[in-house]
């Protein structure tokens, strides 16, 4: 527990994936545990065959360890069916992908509205929360856009703006500058670290190590295995809780 009496956003213990059988068998992850406090921003780095794909796959409940327990927000996901799973990944999970994965026939605020739309929120409510979110990623100007109409900066805000309508736990972003150039990489990262200020928990999983000291923490994995976990910057103490009444800073929904 934290000081003020909340789980850890996530606890692995001793967590195994493994795939296929007999010679043919892949340890991709081998006894990984992690524990990530609410309020942190974590890099999670390897290169490709490290497991670090794995490991995001079972953190965004994507995928279930063979052994070993997760815990997401306190909540034990192992023992939950596909629905209860879809549930979790649409209420407390917020994905940024790298290459974005928004629908090209909605505009910026549809796209936006479709967790909510899924969560069963009312029409007007799920508006507000939209355009509200689009407004904290700087994109209050481009609702009526579709993904074409923008470049690839604004389409990962749209998606960040995504990510955090719910009011998400956790913020999982997969590479998600692979796709930007340098100055929409430095955009992205940048909303990151104020997401981050405003007490948004985000694990970032990249290659890159310019990419991954941008975070407080950087996580090394390597043959399913953390070889390193090393701290950059301090965690700042309990973190406001986004979208609570008085927050209006960047990622905060009213």
């Amino acid at each position: 527990m934290t000081a003020g009496g909340e789980p850890p956003v996530i606890r692995l213990w001793r967590v195994t994936k493994t795939y296929g059988s007999g010679a043919a068998r892949v340890h991709a992850l081998r006894g990984v545990s992690l524990v990530v406090q609410r309020g942190d921003y974590v890099a999670i780095m390897g290169a490709s065959g490290s497991g670090k794909t794995t490991l995001m796959n079972i953190l965004g409940c994507l995928d279930s360890p063979t052994s070993g327990r997760y815990l997401l927000d306190g909540i034990d996901v192992d023992v939950m069916d596909d629905d209860e799973l879809a549930a979790v990944r649409n209420r407390r999970i917020g994905f940024v992908f790298q290459s974005f994965h928004l629908l090209p026939r909605l505009t910026a605020l549809q796209n936006v509205e479709l967790p909510l739309t899924y969560a069963r929120v009312r029409r007007a409510e799920r508006r507000r929360r939209a355009v509200a979110a689009l407004h904290a990623v700087g994109l209050a100007h481009r609702l009526g856009h579709r993904p074409a109409m923008m470049s690839g900066g604004e389409r990962q805000r749209v998606a960040v703006a995504r990510a955090i309508v719910v009011d998400p736990s956790l913020v999982l972003a997969d590479e998600p500058t692979g796709n930007l150039d340098s100055a929409a990489t430095a955009e992205v990262l940048e909303l990151f670290a104020q997401l981050n200020e405003v007490g948004r928990t985000i694990v970032l999983i990249t290659h890159e190590a310019d990419v991954a000291r941008h975070a407080k923490r950087i996580v090394r994995v390597r043959d399913g295995r953390i070889v390193d976990d090393v701290r950059i910057a301090p965690l700042a103490g309990p973190p406001p809780r986004p979208g609570l009444p008085g927050h209006r800073a960047v990622g905060s929904i009213p």
